[in-house]
């Protein structure tokens, strides 16, 4: 009060009269009396501000500008600006907390740990992510609001090969929320699509499955276009695995749709990433290295680490099956340069596998032992059943070719160890569904 007077070259007694008295002003200005509505309400049109502005200290349109700005920062990394948008996310959340505004401030949390994600600074996002939740749980906010927090912690953990960990952020969560009643389409559809990948990668099927059917059950319920996007990429991973091609290919169809329409540039070149993959599927080769060429080349664009290694690696399988094995060596080479078992454990696996299924092609069985023994140590480690098994037949293979029958055996036997029951899991109980 006394600042916005002074700026105004007001005195006390000129800001006072004729309502009140100049010895009123002072004592409020001092701090020793708490002012009624009516007097602040009288006050504020005196300086030529909003009650609200008075009250909070905070400029009148201040949570609308910033508001306005993360929406501008949302729109700089869809399009593939991450270092621009962590610039504007930061400025951002110095303004909100110095304002008081815990919600924008966790909003901002949110979108540098997207950022954080995009450039694969994993624990750095994951850091992002438990701050913006922290805050939102000391303000007092809901599950619900507190759920694309829980998922980005979840999803750093799965970049970083850390599968059982985060299938039990993103189970627990939805266990809270469906057994608390707290049936927020939104929130819901984002943790049954964040799931999907996770469950695939430990062959988990069932449990896939049942939250792809989930997430299309709850998909006409969600408010946001992206989320919908987001959702029909991750089912069709599921549909692919049950042999239903023309489904995957048009959940795909609908997904780049949508991201053309919301220009979200990362997302649109996934959804070619995964279209590659129904084309490979199919046998049609050509048109799979298209796609996976246009998927890495938005993704390098955009300078999104993690992903592009994960789309080059597919890339990589198809040049070699289209007999371009050097090409396809090259870029595996690369991937793993990028890669490690703290980040991107399970597709530095599969770049070890198709360099050692290279290597045995070339008759380099030393070579090709290596890269299998070294896929199979990231995949344990991350807990990817998914894939062990058929690991442990390339290398049991590779081993009883060359007359170490015992070691073979033990390859063989470490396989059928990881095959599990279809949909089975050591994570207990499935989560609670929604009523649908």
């Amino acid at each position: 009060m006394q600042r916005l007077r002074t700026a105004r070259g007001l005195t006390q007694r000129q800001l006072a009269e004729p309502a009140y008295t100049p010895a009123y002003v002072s004592t409020l200005e001092a701090g020793r009396v708490r002012p009624s509505d009516e007097a602040l309400r009288y006050i504020a049109d005196r300086l030529g501000v909003g009650f609200d502005e008075l009250v909070t200290g905070r400029p009148a349109r201040l949570a609308t500008d910033l508001r306005l700005r993360l929406t501008e920062a949302r729109r700089a990394l869809a399009t593939g600006g991450a270092e621009r948008a962590a610039g504007s996310y930061r400025a951002l959340l110095a303004e909100a907390e110095e304002h008081g505004l815990t919600e924008l401030a966790a909003e901002a949390l949110l979108g540098l740990g997207e950022c954080a994600l995009e450039s694969g600074e994993l624990e750095t996002g994951r850091e992002h992510f438990e701050r913006a939740e922290a805050r939102l749980a000391d303000a007092g906010a809901p599950l619900t609001a507190r759920v694309p927090a829980l998922r980005g912690r979840a999803v750093a953990h799965y970049l970083a090969g850390e599968l059982r960990y985060a299938v039990y952020l993103l189970e627990s969560t939805l266990d809270e929320l469906n057994r608390g009643g707290l049936h927020d389409p939104d929130a819901l559809l984002l943790l049954y699509a964040s799931v999907i990948g996770p469950y695939m990668d430990m062959g988990a099927h069932a449990r896939a499955a049942q939250a792809a059917e989930l997430a299309l059950a709850l998909a006409p319920r969600a408010g946001d276009p992206a989320l919908v996007a987001r959702m029909h990429r991750s089912v069709a991973r599921t549909l692919l695995a049950e042999g239903r091609l023309a489904e995957a290919d048009a959940s795909l169809a609908r997904a780049a749709e949508l991201y053309r329409t919301l220009q979200l540039r990362t997302e649109l070149a996934n959804c070619h990433w995964m279209r590659g993959y129904v084309s490979a599927q199919n046998g049609l080769l050509e048109r799979a290295e298209a796609e996976f060429r246009q998927a890495l080349a938005m993704l390098s664009e955009s300078r999104a680490a993690l992903y592009s290694c994960q789309a080059a690696v597919e890339l990589a399988d198809v040049l070699h099956r289209r007999g371009k094995s050097e090409e396809a060596a090259g870029l595996l080479r690369g991937v793993l340069d990028e890669l490690s078992s703290e980040r991107g454990a399970v597709h530095a696996a599969a770049a070890h596998r198709l360099l050692g299924i290279i290597a045995e092609d070339a008759r380099d069985t030393e070579a090709a032992e290596e890269h299998y023994v070294r896929a199979l140590s990231l995949l344990e480690r991350a807990g990817a059943a998914g894939d062990l098994a058929d690991l442990c037949r390339l290398l049991g293979d590779l081993l009883r070719r060359t007359g170490r029958v015992e070691a073979a055996l033990d390859a063989y036997r470490t396989g059928l160890g990881h095959r599990t029951a279809p949909g089975t899991t050591t994570l207990g109980p499935a989560p609670a569904q929604p009523p649908l």
